[in-house]
Formats: structure tokens, sequence, C-alpha cells
């Protein structure tokens, strides 16, 4: 399970935190009505990130750990958010 085992890496502190990041980005997607990661900006994110029945399985400490790399979750967010477009097609957003 996630956060049994000691993050001592850069790469694992970044892993960690995503993981469930990329669920949340990906449901906000689907419930947006153009159903597009390009129509999502972080603070559409975020305000799905602070409805905690929202996506419930995309634990939100975990994503707070981004803060272990010394990103704010807005920043942390919009990196995601940006990297996830680049692979749009790939994902069918």
């Amino acid at each position: 399970h996630p956060g049994h085992i000691e993050r001592k890496t850069k790469m694992a502190k970044a892993l960690y935190s995503v993981d469930p990041l990329t669920g949340l980005i990906v449901a906000s997607a689907l419930m947006h009505p153009e159903k597009k990661l390009e129509a999502l900006n972080v603070q559409f994110v975020l305000n799905r990130f602070k409805e905690k029945s929202f996506a419930r399985g995309a634990n939100r400490e975990q994503i707070k750990s981004c803060r272990e790399l010394g990103l704010s979750l807005e920043k942390f967010i919009d990196i995601s958010l940006k990297a996830m477009r680049e692979i749009h097609k790939e994902l069918e957003l």
C-alpha cells in the first residue's frame, strides 16, 4: 500500500502524490461539460479537490504530500494538468 515505505527520493515523492491527483483530474474532466482536459483549469480541479464527496478514492492527504517537493498544491495541480494535456490523445480526454 502507498505510504508504508518511506519515500526518500524526489521521484518516489512525486509518484506518491501524483498518482491520486491524476485520478482526480480525470474525474474532473469527465464531469466537465466538454469532457476534455483542455477545458480544465487549476481552479476547477482545486474546487473538485475541496469537495470531499467528489472522487473519494483520490486521497487528498496523499496529493497534499506534494509539499515534500517544495510545491504548493496549486502549482502541483498546474504541472500535472499540463503534463496530462500533452498526452490527452492517449488518455482520450
